[in-house]
């Protein structure tokens, strides 16, 4: 079946409280103003390290930007350890990986509408090599593809302190984030993971962090935001209740 439309489309990985928000609207103003000027509008985004809420925020920031109107795609590349299946409620079954395998067109693979203005490629079945098919030729027709259908693509990605999945596609977007979580992720994990992107060329966007708590000062809601300047540009902001 072509053009999927999920029939329990939650919406609602992001919050509703104010604060966090408003952290996910600040992200996206500086990624627009990021990508302004990027021959495409494909975004990976990574960790230093597991558990510091990459998918979510991946997820988040996704839904923000459909938001705006943009025509959105969200892309589960995490092929050795997926979850925005379980984060829209879909079957991953078909995906990322039978598409770059050649087992299924991307018609079949693309679940329509699962945010207003959002569509996903969940990971597909578990590869035995997602590097490989990350970097071969069908990864690269699939997002000249999508470039042609979309405004803005995300594609979560594992850590990178992990595997070097996202640095595969270092040359075939507009660059990488990095989600780091607050009290996990050192300065040391943090600025190899930034290393490990300038060292193959690849474009460093900036860190989204998490997990920050609510009572460490008194300047209320301004407190979500941290700001970390590497290298040519960056952003960062704090939604500290997803993981």
């Amino acid at each position: 079946m072509s053009k999927k439309e999920n029939p329990a489309r939650n919406p609602a990985p992001i919050a509703s409280t104010f604060q966090i928000v408003e952290a996910y609207k600040a992200i996206r103003t500086n990624l627009l103003f990021a990508l302004s000027t990027s021959e495409n509008k494909i975004v990976a985004i990574s960790s230093a390290e597991p558990n510091a809420g990459k998918s979510t925020s991946a997820a988040n920031l996704a839904i923000t930007m459909a938001q705006t109107g943009a025509k959105v795609l969200l892309i589960d590349g995490d092929m050795r350890k997926p979850s925005l299946h379980k984060t829209f409620r879909v079957k991953r079954t078909n995906g990322l990986s039978m598409i770059l395998s050649g087992l299924a067109p991307l018609e079949d693979c693309i679940f329509r509408e699962v945010a207003k203005g959002l569509d996903l490629i969940p990971s597909g079945t578990i590869p035995p090599n997602p590097s490989e098919l990350l970097g071969s030729a069908a990864m690269d027709n699939l997002l000249t593809e999508i470039s042609k259908q979309y405004d803005y693509v995300f594609i979560d990605m594992p850590p990178l302190g992990v595997v070097t999945d996202a640095l595969i596609l270092s040359s075939k977007v507009a660059g990488i984030s990095l989600v780091c979580r607050q009290k996990q992720t050192t300065y040391e994990e943090l600025k190899a993971a930034i290393d490990n992107i300038h060292n193959v060329g690849g474009r460093f966007l900036g860190v989204i962090i998490t997990g920050v708590r609510r009572d460490l000062n008194s300047y209320g809601h301004y407190s979500k935001y941290r700001y970390y300047k590497y290298y040519n540009y960056s952003y960062s902001s704090t939604p500290s209740d997803h993981h």
